[in-house]
């Protein structure tokens, strides 16, 4: 029996075991002296004389290939190039199978974006293929093809008097055509600036926009076949037209309408006011037509067609401005252009302030009927006070051009503003309304001030005031609290009787308070308000109601401010107000602006902050905490 062969001698290798001293020869393909199949041992070898296996290229000592061999690159490189080519070849096919689908896509999103644009923004594509050069010369030999009558040497078209698309590049055409009535709302005027403001604007103020002055179609036919004789035919050339769009209370539209004016002034366009929308009636049914006051360059010339008036850009021929599209028009590029630059405080405000003024003075004028009941508010203040009445004139025009006449200022005018008006400086306000005591005291601090006669009863506790009022400051007051009239002598404006009602018992009963509810005449207690004024409700009243409660607001801001006023009626000292109200940044223009702000003595006020100490506008809203003291409008 053949001798029992050790267990290392059975493994399959052709390599003595790692206990003998030797190494292992790897079991591979490229190793022929490690044939798994044959499991030959040295010893067998030398047993048959096996010349094959002892050669010395089949026998190695160590292994040929030491171990991760083939993960550094034995195959994988040959490997890994098949893969490429493999996966480059497969997403070639997909991509040519699929390419249909993959063109219908992009021609479908690409239909839908054009459909999209031409939904939102009519006309803008076939403005785009209009203005191209290359499809211009298509049609051209298109339109020389199909009509061999066309010359080169035809005479040029006669231009006709209406402005076509065609006179027009294409890029600055805006389209209404969306639109089936004019004038459009303030809303939609909104809409349109939203869409022609998505590109910030370069330059001064009334640059041409980079893309082109746009404008809409013009109609410049002047004749007309359906106006009644002697009616005007001509369009207006360029106009600058204020919308009443009911959106906002009456001094916030007068505000923002005193700019536009300013602005036909100093463009020599023609001014317009629009109030198709207004929900106070008329214009004409409270202040006086704004053409017999300013006519413009172009007296008796016709308003242009309400289709043609555009918000923006305020380049266009017709610009109409309401208190929707104010916002586009009058922030940031207008301080910058209208403000005087080298100005501070309320030195910077002071060309806004003048632009207002002289508005209201020459262009915003209450109308006959609501100028007399502005005189007989002033006459009954003269009257209780028993003071002459301005001497008789052969004519109304001489009395308003008589400047020997002064104006005497017999009383302080307070304004209460409550309701929906939240006030400036609201932070500094719990229930961000103004605390009442904060116009008592402000009435009695004016009165000191420019009246002399201490208004806080006989309390030694009394502030001592230098007197500093003016030749027109009559003091007509009884100086005595048990005597009528005890100061403060005030005309009181408030839309909340409550409030009217808590600052009349703040001072004593022989105090002359002066008011459209506490009036001795029908026609002017007629137009008190009976409840607080908030705007959103106001669509609520009646018609008549709510052109009874304008006209009685216009009363009250011709008696605060001292507006309309003709030499020798009675106008307000000072006034107390808030300036987070209108009618009290209004009320300041009456005052003037030296005045108003306390400039008007010999003081340097190179800094332009207002002087308390002489300021005849008197605010308790901001109070000084916030730069600058006086805002000339506010947007909505």
């Amino acid at each position: 029996m053949p001798p029992r062969r050790p267990p290392s001698d059975i493994f399959v290798t052709g390599r003595p075991s790692r206990s003998e001293g030797y190494a292992l020869t790897p079991r591979t393909p490229h190793s022929r002296a490690g044939r798994a199949e044959e499991g030959f041992t040295e010893l067998e070898l030398e047993t048959y004389q096996d010349d094959e296996g002892k050669d010395y290229r089949n026998e190695q000592a160590q292994p040929l290939l030491s171990g991760g061999y083939r993960s550094r690159g034995d195959e994988q490189d040959v490997r890994t190039r098949d893969s490429d080519a493999r996966l480059v070849k497969s997403w070639a096919q997909s991509a040519l199978s699929h390419a249909p689908l993959i063109s219908g896509t992009i021609l479908a999103m690409t239909l839908f974006a054009l459909i999209v644009v031409s939904v939102t923004r009519p006309g803008t594509l076939e403005a785009a293929l209009l203005s191209s050069d290359t499809v211009a010369e298509v049609l051209e030999k298109v339109t020389s093809a199909s009509d061999p009558a066309v010359s080169s040497h035809a005479p040029a078209p006669v231009p006709s008097q209406s402005t076509t698309l065609d006179d027009m590049p294409a890029r600055t055409h805006i389209s209404y055509e969306n639109y089936t009535h004019f004038p459009l709302t303030g809303n939609e005027y909104r809409d349109e600036c939203y869409k022609m403001t998505k590109f910030m604007h370069h330059g001064d103020y009334w640059d041409e926009p980079h893309m082109g002055p746009g404008d809409v179609q013009h109609h410049d036919d002047s004749t007309d076949y359906h106006l009644p004789e002697g009616m005007p035919t001509k369009v207006c050339t360029s106009t600058i037209t204020y919308m009443l769009d009911g959106h906002v209370g009456l001094t916030a539209d007068l505000a923002l309408m005193a700019q536009a004016a300013a602005f036909a002034r100093e463009r020599n366009r023609t001014f317009l006011v629009d109030d198709t929308h207004w929900n106070r009636g008329k214009w004409t049914d409270q202040f006086q037509n704004v053409r017999g006051l300013d006519p413009g360059p172009e007296p008796g010339c016709r308003a242009p067609p309400p289709e043609e008036l555009v918000a923006c850009p305020r380049t266009a021929r017709h610009w109409v401005l309401s208190s929707r599209t104010a916002k586009f028009h009058m922030g940031h590029a207008f301080k910058e252009d209208y403000e005087d630059p080298y100005g501070h405080h309320m030195n910077r405000q002071k060309p806004i302030y003048e632009r207002a003024r002289a508005s209201f003075e020459e262009v915003i004028r209450p109308n006959a009927r609501t100028a007399d009941l502005v005189r007989a508010a002033r006459e009954e203040v003269v009257s209780i006070l028993s003071q002459p009445k301005p001497p008789p004139t052969s004519s109304d025009e001489d009395r308003r051009t008589d400047s020997s006449l002064a104006k005497p200022a017999l009383y302080l005018g307070v304004h209460i503003r409550r309701g929906d008006r939240v006030p400036s400086a609201y932070p500094f306000y719990p229930d961000k309304k103004i605390p009442l005591q904060k116009f008592i005291d402000g009435a009695r601090t004016a009165w000191d001030k420019f009246y002399g006669n201490v208004s806080f009863s006989d309390s030694p506790s009394a502030p001592d005031f230098e007197d500093i009022g003016e030749q027109s400051d009559n003091d007509v007051s009884s100086g005595h609290d048990d005597h009528f009239p005890a100061p403060p002598l005030m005309w009181l404006a408030s839309d909340s009787p409550p409030a009217s009602r808590e600052f009349v018992a703040a001072f004593p009963t022989a105090t002359a308070v002066f008011s459209l509810a506490h009036s001795t005449k029908s026609e002017l207690r007629g137009l008190a308000p009976v409840h607080e004024y908030v705007q959103a409700e106001f669509d609520r009243e009646s018609l008549d109601e709510r052109i009874r409660l304008t006209r009685g607001m216009i009363v009250d801001l011709a008696m605060l401010s001292g507006l309309w006023s003709w030499p020798g009626e009675v106008v307000p000292g000072a006034v107390v107000c808030g300036e987070g109200s209108n009618v009290c940044r209004i009320a300041a223009l009456g005052l003037g602006f030296e005045r108003a702000f306390g400039f008007d003595d010999e003081g340097d006020y190179y800094m332009g902050n207002p002087n308390p100490a002489r300021a005849r506008w008197v605010d308790v809203d901001i109070d000084g905490r916030i730069v600058p003291a006086w805002n000339a409008f506010e947007f909505h």
